[in-house]
């Protein structure tokens, strides 16, 4: 699961919000996204140590095994996503 941590406030993470989109269309089939607004939800903020926004956090087995923070590009985030999603594509 890739956790989009955002917030309406946030120029960057307004910007990245169709890049997004991109990625959830894309590897729908092997990541889910979800949008967490931090000003609706602090304690998942918090919970996961979210100081930036824009900030992104890739979780499995229930934990986080990466992120980027700050507005990120479409290449940085499929850097990002690639080995963990091969991992996943081996254990299939």
């Amino acid at each position: 699961m890739l956790v989009f941590f955002c917030s309406v406030r946030s120029g960057p993470a307004r910007r990245m919000e169709s890049l997004l989109a991109h990625v959830a269309r894309k590897e729908r089939e092997r990541v889910r996204v979800m949008r967490v607004d931090v000003d609706e939800r602090p304690e998942l903020a918090e919970r996961f140590k979210v100081d930036v926004v824009p900030t992104l956090a890739l979780v499995k087995d229930k934990r986080v095994v990466d992120r980027l923070e700050g507005r990120a590009s479409a290449p940085a985030i499929e850097r990002m996503l690639a080995p963990h999603l091969d991992d996943a594509l081996a254990v299939a």
